[in-house]
């Protein structure tokens, strides 16, 4: 056996955060005051504003100029590799200009809207980060983070199997506990501190993050589509639990090919069938059996437990480190780490208590008591004010709830857009992984003032990449308040009978603007019923086929490629992550929209699909 090569944390080749610029302070000022000046001045809105999806008169010069805003932050960031702050708000800037100059949305609205998309995404997108990485730093600071990433080579020292067991199998436990980026920020963390390098953990960790999201957080993306949809979740839950199957067992292996090459791959492949074969069959039968709302946790479980039992039983011919596998170079399939068993469980402990925490926090249960605890325990009925205004209060954003509306052919009649600010403070999953962080910081001997220390300076540490997925997320929403989104929506609806193809990767493109299956789910749910009915193809089908193609979605998105790099410390190559997973991200979404239209038209495969 072999003494495992202990990798620094964070390793040399990661970026430490940029220094204060003053050019980018000014310029997210300027704009900051800008829409606050805008959304603070005038007469608000009384009168709903209908949303226009053809403002020019011309549905493919509406779509291009719809599209001009992505193609500006994605562009920004792949092609002229500029940083993410700056290409964030230059994003923002070019989505006001079109939502006010080309679709006529009122000037106090469209900034009222970004403000709220700026706010949405400090909490509870930017809290979930924040809390993540400061857990991350203190088991660094203490040491824990060195022991559990030696422990590791205990099970392997195979990096091929590591990503598989990290990134795929327990990414997909995060993500079905929580979502909203956790997994992707507590993987690409892990990975980071093993010795992979910056690009690798990120990139890796957003592919892995795939097969398990239309399950996410409990089923919140099965469960928004139903509300949008009118179809119940259980129906939605087992028609994408006969989409998604095929590609848990398929991004495994895409998984180490992008990581190994083929022949990499192919050296694994009865470790990487485990990993995948144990998560689609159980995520099959949770979901068309129980329900969307455990299906990613069950099947993760079982997965982890299977990889792990079969790598004590088998090992690859050759063995990989970082570098790959140099001619004549013998590894042990299993590395001496020289730590006690009492040592190893108390590394891992911090993260099994963020584990615990965050499926509390997640379970309807869970939520049910920290919003709403007056319908939990009569007693506090009587309380004033009720207790979930203080612990959930809702805020309707004036000058914008119920004043957008959604027309048709998007949705079936005029439908105004609520905008409520819902300040879940306690029930939040980021304050699941406050509470793990700060109970983990005393089970590892910190201070009560040196964790308020190291949560202080971890705000300041992340400030760019709050900063970023604040203006991200604004440009997200006000594409949804303004229909430039619905725009790029209807010229997917029509391309014929094709669109099984290209309703799929309607929902791709979903993901991809708003962060978010759920949000893309309600974005674009109601406009793929419509447009199933009437190309005669099943509505549920199509409904299903929007969250289980956005899955692919997620790996571009540029709220998820902020949290990798903010969790690998690699800020400022946004671009490079994104240039590294575009592909991946595009070709299997295309092979999800090649599956649904073969469920849509062919024989056995319409089989598949539910009446």
């Amino acid at each position: 056996m072999t003494v495992a090569t202990k990798p620094s944390s964070p390793p040399a080749t990661a970026t430490k955060p940029a220094a204060g610029n003053p050019v980018a302070g000014i310029l997210t000022a300027l704009v900051l005051v800008t829409l606050v000046v805008l959304a603070w001045t005038g007469v608000s809105p009384t009168t709903p504003w209908s949303q226009g999806y053809d403002p020019l008169g011309h549905w493919w010069l509406s779509t291009i100029l719809a599209a001009v805003p992505v193609i500006v932050l994605l562009g920004t960031l792949a092609v002229f590799r500029m940083k993410a702050h700056y290409a964030a708000v230059l994003g923002l800037v070019t989505a006001l200009l079109i939502a006010v100059g080309v679709f006529h949305m009122p000037v106090k609205m469209a900034s009222i809207t970004a403000i709220y998309g700026a706010c949405y995404g400090l909490f509870p997108i930017g809290w979930i980060i924040l809390n993540v990485i400061f857990l991350y730093r203190m088991t660094c600071e203490t040491g824990r983070f060195k022991v559990m990433q030696q422990s590791m080579t205990g099970i392997t020292q195979d990096t091929r199997l590591q990503i598989l067991l990290i990134a795929f199998s327990f990414g997909a436990f995060f993500e079905g506990a929580s979502g909203f980026g956790t997994p992707v920020a507590v993987t690409a963390a892990i990975l980071i501190g093993l010795g992979f390098k910056p690009l690798q953990a990120s990139g890796l960790s957003l592919i892995a993050n795939t097969a398990p999201v239309a399950y996410g957080a409990l089923g919140t993306p099965i469960i928004a589509l139903a509300a949008v949809s009118g179809f119940s979740e259980f129906t939605l839950g087992a028609q994408v639990g006969r989409i998604l199957p095929f590609f848990s067992v398929l991004v495994p292996f895409w998984l180490v090919w992008a990581y190994a090459g083929y022949k990499g791959m192919k050296e694994i492949w009865p470790a990487i069938a485990v990993a995948g074969v144990t998560f689609a069959i159980p995520q099959f039968l949770v979901s068309n059996f129980m329900g969307p709302w455990l299906t990613d946790i069950i099947a993760a479980i079982v997965s982890m437990l299977c990889l792990i039992g079969f790598l004590k039983i088998w090992r690859p011919k050759t063995i990989w480190g970082h570098e790959g596998h140099q001619e004549g170079e013998q590894r042990a399939a299993r590395g001496q780490h020289g730590y006690s068993r009492a040592e190893i469980v108390r590394a891992w402990l911090p993260w099994l208590v963020l584990s615990i925490s965050v499926f509390c926090w997640g379970t309807p249960t869970g939520k049910k008591i920290m919003n709403t605890p007056e319908k939990v325990f009569p007693s506090m009925s009587t309380w004033s004010p009720a207790p979930s205004k203080i612990t959930n209060p809702q805020f309707p954003v004036t000058g914008l709830n119920k004043l957008s509306q959604r027309m048709p052919p998007v949705v079936a009649k005029p439908t105004p857009e609520a905008a409520v600010f819902g300040f879940n403070w306690v029930s939040a999953t980021g304050s699941g992984i406050l509470f793990a962080a700060i109970i983990s910081g005393f089970i590892m001997g910190l201070s009560f003032t040196r964790i308020v220390a190291m949560w202080w300076q971890t705000i300041w540490h992340i400030r760019f990449s709050l900063m970023t997925i604040a203006a991200m997320l604004s440009l997200g929403i006000l594409t949804r308040y303004s229909g430039v989104d619905a725009t790029m929506g209807l010229a997917f609806a029509r391309t014929g009978h094709l669109y099984p193809f290209f309703g799929t990767l309607l929902g791709w493109l979903g993901v991809a603007l708003t962060g978010s299956d759920t949000s893309s789910n309600v974005l674009f749910g109601s406009l793929q019923k419509i447009s199933a009915q009437q190309i005669g193809i099943s509505p549920v089908l199509m409904c299903s086929a929007n969250s289980a193609g956005g899955v692919m979605g997620k790996m571009i998105d540029a709220q998820s490629i902020v949290v990798a790099s903010t969790a690998t410390e690699w800020y400022g190559h946004e671009g490079d992550i994104l240039r590294y997973v575009f592909f991946h991200s595009i070709a299997l979404a295309a092979l999800v929209g090649i599956l649904v239209t073969l469920q849509a038209y062919v024989f056995p495969f319409t089989r598949l699909v539910l009446p």
